[in-house]
This record gives structure tokens, C-alpha cells and sequence, in this order.
């Protein structure tokens, strides 16, 4: 029988295997800390890796121990003066006779366990609730491309890669370093010693001729054979990096309704929204701005602080949005220097007079640059049953409806909980794998 031990460093050299097995044990906390940690994170750093505080006491290790509530112990320390054998003692108050940890009016408690999870980790327990496909999770997590570039020659490598000219210039010029023979000095020789001995007769000096170029032609020989005509050291292979493939640029304008129906539960399904969107751009583009345009009757361009927590009143007029982004695009980001992306979120309020504007400025101004354009409409549970008709519900949402039957890259989404996000992107996913 075969053993097979993972020896796999982990940080704080510990084995992977035990890290899996913690992060099996500790998961419910770590998803509920990473759930958290999601509210103060920005968009850009949560492909990244974190450190989260989880309560220690849920992380200890099952161990037996004696009962503190029952059982007979017949005991006597070294030292007593007081007890002897068969005396019955009260137990210490409490129930347990060792020291605590645990909270009381004076001492310290006890800290919490900071954990830090890789990259990885932290997007599959980002990806749990988005109830994305296998597939997508994994793509998701690749970030960055590679392909083979030439990078000069190297002294090994396979066959394949063999460099037959680099190999044959360092063959020429060890053969010249060497004074290798050539074929012609060689064939000149025995051409001159067949002359010689093909001769009946032969004089003093002729003998002594015949017997010098032989010796000549058998160091000739003896080099020819000692000095290969390719050596081992010869050979050349071309060498190859990996290196990042060339991307473009592309900018992500995230448009967000911060009246007073869109609460912390809106807020925060939106952010998911937009997190999501942006793993995906980071597949494909090197550089990636993020413009924040938030509105109610009125929109702005603001951070990312303020963006999804800054609190506002007013009433929503969508057009705004729309009109700010067109500004910024015009200001800082020509079409054919920048790939556009844009997602909206809002709970589908909008001043009854103003969706006719909107959609004439998405049809005639936003939709036509935009690589893609997606809407999503956060609603409660009971609302999300009570408009399962696409069709359905307010005037904003049945006049993004009509547009997007006319621009395939404008995408509508209704959604009341994480799970519901990852449909927005089932086309442009499609998209993308068709084009590769």
C-alpha cells in the first residue's frame, strides 16, 4: 500500500491539509466574516486576498476531558495536611476546576483568531451565494493570460526547439578555435600518398616523402576524430516566456439610485452586482477605470465611499445618470481608445415624465458605444413573486424592456438575492466564449 503525505507549505508552515480541514470546520464563521468584510472592501481589491477575525472560541479543537458534573476521583496532592483518603470535598464552584478563558467581570477575555485566506478561498466563498457554474468560477479566478514569447537561446531544451542556425555558428567557431582538419586537406594528403605508392619504384627522398605524409594524415586523422563536428556545447534551443498577453483598456461606469427606497439590503446586493462585473473585466483588460455615479433628482460623480454609503434624500429622476455619464465620456474616455461597460442598478422608481428621456439617450447616445450595458431591478421577496412576468411592473423596467429587444448588448435582470445576479451575465459570458 502506497502513503502519500502533502508536505505543501501553507502560511505559518502549516500542511495543507490541515488548512482544509480548518477552513471545512471554521466555514460557517468565515463566510459569515467574509460576508462582512464584502461592506468595507472596495470593488477593485477583493480579487486580492484577506485577513479575517473569526471568534476563537468556535475554532477549538474537540477534546475529552474528564466531567466536571460527574464521576468519583479519589485523589490525595502531595503537601495536604488537611484530607486523608475516603474524605468527601465540595467541588469548586462553577462546574469546572480549571482556569477560564471565558468572559467575566474582571481579567481579560479572549481575542479573536485572525485567519488569512488565500485569493482563491476568498472567491469561492465570494462565489457560494452568486450560485455561479463551475466553470465560470474558475475562469473568474485566471485574471491574467499568458502566451510563449521568444527570449534569446538557452543551453537546453527539447528537440523540437532546436536552433539550427545558432547551433551550426557555435560549431564553426569551435572548429576554427580548435584547427579542426578540414575534408579538403585530408583528401589532398591521401590523394598524394595513392600518387606515391602507386609508383613501381621509389627513391630516397620519395620514401622519406611517402613516410611524412603519412604520419601528417594520421595526426590529421587523429584531430579529425577528437574535434566532432557538433558537440553537445554546440547545440542552441530557443527560449520562451511566458508573458502577459497585450490588453486594451476599458472603463466601468457603475450607476446607482441612492433615494431613500434603496436601503443597506439594496446597497449591498448592487455591490455584489458590480463586483461580479468587474472580476470579469479583469479577465480581459489590463487597465480598468471605475466611474461612481450615484443620483436622485439630481447625479454626481462621487467615490467609492460615498457611492454605496452616503446617505441621500430626493426624489429620482434616471435621466441624470445617464446625462453624467455622457459628460464623463466625452471628457476622458473617446470611444476608440476605451472599451465601455456600464451597469445601473435601482429599485425601478423614476419620475413618470423622465423614462421617455432616458431611453431616447441610451438609444441614441449610450447604447451604440457601450460594449455592454446591463440593468438590474432590486426588488423585495414578495415583490420578485409578484412580477415573475418579465413584462410586468413599472414604467422604467417595460421601457428598458422595449430597448433591449432592439441592442443586444443591453441586458435587463430583476433580482431579490445574491443567487439572482449571475443570469445578467449568462449572455456575455456566451458572448465571450464564442468569440474565443
Amino acid at each position: 500500500m502506497r502513503h502519500f503525505i502533502d508536505r505543501r507549505l501553507n502560511p505559518k508552515d502549516k500542511s495543507l491539509v490541515n488548512r482544509q480541514r480548518f477552513l471545512r470546520r471554521a466555514r460557517a464563521q468565515i463566510k459569515d466574516a467574509v460576508n462582512k468584510s464584502l461592506k468595507d472592501r472596495k470593488i477593485t481589491d477583493v480579487g486580492s486576498g484577506e485577513s479575517i477575525s473569526i471568534p476563537s472560541r468556535g475554532i477549538r479543537e474537540p477534546r475529552l476531558r474528564h466531567a466536571s458534573s460527574g464521576g468519583r476521583r479519589q485523589r490525595v496532592f502531595p503537601g495536604n495536611k488537611e484530607f486523608t483518603p475516603g474524605d468527601r470535598i465540595n467541588k469548586p464552584p462553577g462546574g469546572r476546576g480549571e482556569g477560564g478563558k471565558e468572559a467575566s467581570d474582571s481579567g481579560e477575555g479572549e481575542d479573536d483568531f485572525t485567519f488569512a485566506l488565500t485569493r482563491e478561498e476568498f472567491l469561492d466563498l465570494f462565489f457560494e451565494d452568486l450560485e455561479l457554474p463551475d466553470l465560470v468560477k474558475t475562469n473568474l479566478k485566471e485574471t491574467t493570460a499568458y502566451k510563449p514569447q521568444r527570449a534569446g537561446y538557452a543551453v537546453d531544451g527539447t528537440t523540437t526547439n532546436i536552433n539550427v542556425l545558432r547551433t551550426m555558428r557555435h560549431s564553426l567557431g569551435r572548429r576554427i578555435a580548435l584547427k579542426r582538419p578540414v575534408l579538403g586537406d585530408v583528401e589532398r594528403l591521401q590523394k598524394e600518398i595513392d600518387e606515391l605508392e602507386a609508383k613501381a619504384h621509389l627513391d630516397a627522398r620519395e620514401m622519406r616523402r611517402l613516410i611524412e605524409l603519412k604520419v601528417e594524415l594520421e595526426n590529421l586523422q587523429r584531430r579529425w576524430k577528437a574535434i566532432p563536428y557538433i558537440d553537445p556545447l554546440d547545440i542552441r534551443y530557443n527560449r520562451f516566456e511566458q508573458v502577459p498577453q497585450p490588453k486594451t483598456n476599458a472603463v466601468m461606469f457603475c450607476l446607482m439610485d441612492v433615494s431613500g427606497s434603496m436601503g443597506p439590503r439594496e446597497k449591498d446586493l448592487a455591490k455584489r452586482f458590480f463586483i461580479l462585473l468587474h472580476l470579469f473585466l479583469e479577465r480581459r483588460y489590463e487597465r480598468i477605470d471605475i466611474v461612481f455615479i450615484r443620483h436622485t433628482h439630481k447625479a454626481s460623480e462621487v467615490d467609492e465611499e460615498t457611492f454605496f454609503y452616503s446617505r441621500e434624500t430626493g426624489g429620482t429622476v434616471v435621466s441624470t445618470a445617464l446625462v453624467e455619464m455622457r459628460k464623463v465620456l466625452r471628457e476622458r474616455y473617446p470611444v476608440q481608445d476605451w472599451n465601455i461597460y456600464a451597469a445601473q442598478a435601482s429599485d425601478g422608481d423614476n419620475f413618470e415624465d423622465d423614462t421617455g428621456y432616458c431611453l431616447d439617450i441610451l438609444a441614441q447616445e449610450l447604447l451604440p458605444v457601450c460594449q455592454y450595458f446591463a440593468y438590474v431591478e432590486i426588488l423585495d421577496e414578495r415583490e420578485f413573486q409578484l412580477f415573475q412576468n418579465s413584462n410586468g411592473g413599472k414604467t422604467l423596467w417595460r421601457g428598458y424592456r422595449r430597448l433591449a429587444e432592439d441592442f443586444p448588448n443591453f441586458e435587463t435582470k430583476r433580482i431579490s438575492k445574491p443567487g439572482d445576479i449571475y443570469p445578467v451575465f449568462r449572455e456575455l459570458f456566451a458572448k465571450n466564449k464564442e468569440t474565443a
